[in-house]
């Protein structure tokens, strides 16, 4: 039997499995994708905000070339990590629902299960987007994941958000070759958008670079063009691709299906402790992004690694140590 079962192989499920394991006990995490998985579906060269003492785990030095981190070097980092640690890691692996109770789990994926005694979910948001629900939206040219610029030059491109993410794939899809245009539900760019990016594309839009419709939603989508409701009403323009910056969402199917339950607040937050971050299902731990349910902002890789040691000393304590051999 393993002490516990970590759900989730990014950043704070790898700063979970460390700090159970140094603490005496077994540990097993469980992904469904890659290790660090979101890390994976972030833009090409991506540079992290934070600097790289605030993305550490484990009290491993975090190296870099630069002043900010690329995603490149973070996923390089967080394998090094891991190899280190020698953390046990399942991964490709889907777990399906978490049978059992505190003491006496068992954790079911598509290949196998396993007997845990304690469980952590640290699954994050970024699998789930948040959805437009316009027609049209399930169309090839619709993502609402931004790679690379590289694909959309000389072909129209609408952006659609007002935060970082939609800020940085406009940017970058005009500056290679892109007729961008930039659809924002809210009056203006959200003042959330980082303070040397902002007024680049409010320049932009300024100048006639990029085109903006502020106070407008997506209303349909179709193969060559794309419908939208405007302050003045419809309004129609040609199309050759969506990129649906809309953010993400954790997995509330998934999150009910493990027995979690939310609170009825606006960020829909799921049901824990504060201190210890136990859940209201006895011995299922979350750490990270996830626990600050639609408010994705709340928690990141820089103060959610904390929670890995708070969870350890919380099991560890009513765990005894696991002796090889």
């Amino acid at each position: 039997m393993h002490d516990v079962v970590i759900i989730g192989a990014g950043p704070v499920g790898l700063a979970c499995g460390i700090e159970v394991k140094r603490r005496g006990l077994r540990e097993l995490v469980i992904d469904k994708g890659a290790l660090v998985n979101s890390l994976i579906g972030y833009p090409t060269q991506m540079e992290f905000f934070s600097t790289p003492e605030l993305l550490e785990i484990g009290g491993y030095p975090f190296p870099t070339l630069y002043y900010k981190p690329t995603r490149e070097e973070a996923l390089d980092y967080y394998r090094r990590v891991a190899q280190a640690e020698q953390l046990n890691l399942r991964l490709y692996e889907r777990v399906r629902r978490v049978d059992g109770e505190d003491g006496a789990f068992v954790v079911r994926t598509d290949k196998g299960a396993y007997p845990a005694r304690k469980v952590i979910l640290a699954t994050g948001f970024f699998d789930l987007p948040n959805r437009m629900d316009v027609p049209g939206e399930d169309l090839p040219k619709v993502t609402h994941y931004y790679k690379e610029p590289y694909p959309y030059a000389h072909r129209k491109v609408a952006v659609v958000g007002a935060k970082n993410s939609a800020a940085k794939a406009a940017l970058e899809c005009h500056r290679h070759g892109a007729d961008v245009t930039l659809v924002v539900r809210g009056p203006a760019v959200s003042n959330s958008v980082k303070y040397w990016i902002k007024p680049d594309l409010e320049n932009r839009i300024a100048e006639g670079s990029i085109r903006a419709f502020f106070n407008t939603t997506v209303a349909a989508i179709e193969p060559d063009r794309l419908h939208l409701h405007t302050p003045d009403g419809p309004v129609t323009i040609a199309n050759d691709f969506v990129l649906a910056m809309t953010g993400y969402r954790p997995d509330y199917v998934f999150l009910q299906t493990l027995g979690i339950a939310t609170r009825d607040d606006a960020a829909r937050t799921p049901v824990h402790d504060e201190e210890t971050f136990e859940t209201n299902r006895a011995g299922l731990y979350m750490a990270g992004t996830v626990c600050g349910g639609l408010n994705t902002s709340k928690w990141f890789i820089e103060n959610g690694r904390f929670h890995a040691e708070r969870i350890a000393e919380h099991i560890a304590a009513q765990t005894p140590a696991t002796v090889d051999g």
